[in-house]
């Protein structure tokens, strides 16, 4: 008699990098698929991708940044709830909000209203996905391209972390992040690679003058990329 085949399913782990080419190192980790979107089943998977990542690499610190983390510190570190202050208004804004907000597309944006909408429903807003492709980000006069896919929404966030500098003791204690939320066939900007990209940029002491959009994407774009967008389908965006 046959033995059943236990399913399995990738996660990716993403690990800062202080002595190589890479600022971050993402990698695919392997492990039993459980069934359901029930709040069990998705700890079940963050214990057993933990465990592994654990094992393989020889890590003792690895933190989930999804909403079943269990993790108080994954809530700060939320692109929703983390927030970036605009040095042209004053005003602060989630990461979320000025991700969305800052979208060019083909037929209409930036939707600069969707600063002051909740997170999730600025996430959400049909004009997203009913005014073309997107052809380039916009965040208050500051233009971005679409390339590199992520560098965008990392200054985005790595800027928004280096501002809450209460965050940083704790953050800099992680070796490895992962977000069991991020489907990486579907999207490629996460939170768990920008979070890793700020340890990586922290422990090399490279986060003066990150503020400048050309700084950023200059220092970035000087290491290898290492995501995972070769896992990305066709018409994601």
């Amino acid at each position: 008699m046959e033995q059943a085949v236990t399913p399995t399913e990738q996660k990716p782990v993403f690990m800062p990098r202080v002595g190589s080419d890479n600022l971050v190192k993402t990698d695919m980790v392997r492990i039993e698929h459980h069934v359901g979107f029930a709040t069990r089943q998705k700890k079940k998977t963050i214990n057993d991708l933990h465990r592994v990542i654990k094992k393989k690499y020889g890590f003792k610190n690895v933190l989930e940044l999804s909403s079943k983390s269990g993790n108080k510190l994954s809530f700060p570190l939320s692109p929703v709830s983390l927030k970036i202050t605009n040095e042209a208004d004053g005003k602060q804004y989630s990461v979320e909000n000025a991700y969305q907000a800052s979208k060019m597309f083909e037929r209409g944006g930036p939707f600069v209203d969707l600063l002051d909408a909740a997170p999730r429903q600025a996430k959400k807003d049909e004009r997203l996905v009913t005014s073309g492709d997107i052809t380039g980000y916009d965040y208050f006069g500051m233009v971005w391209g679409l390339e590199p896919l992520t560098v965008f929404y990392d200054w985005l966030y790595v800027n928004a972390l280096k501002q809450n500098k209460h965050l940083h003791e704790e953050v800099l204690q992680y070796q490895a992040f992962t977000d069991i939320s991020f489907n990486p066939k579907k999207n490629i900007h996460c939170p768990a690679y920008s979070l890793a990209m700020f340890v990586a940029l922290h422990k090399r002491e490279l986060l003066e003058g990150i503020e400048d959009p050309g700084t950023f994407f200059d220092l970035v774009t000087g290491f290898e990329l290492s995501n995972t967008e070769h896992l990305l389908q066709e018409g994601w965006f």
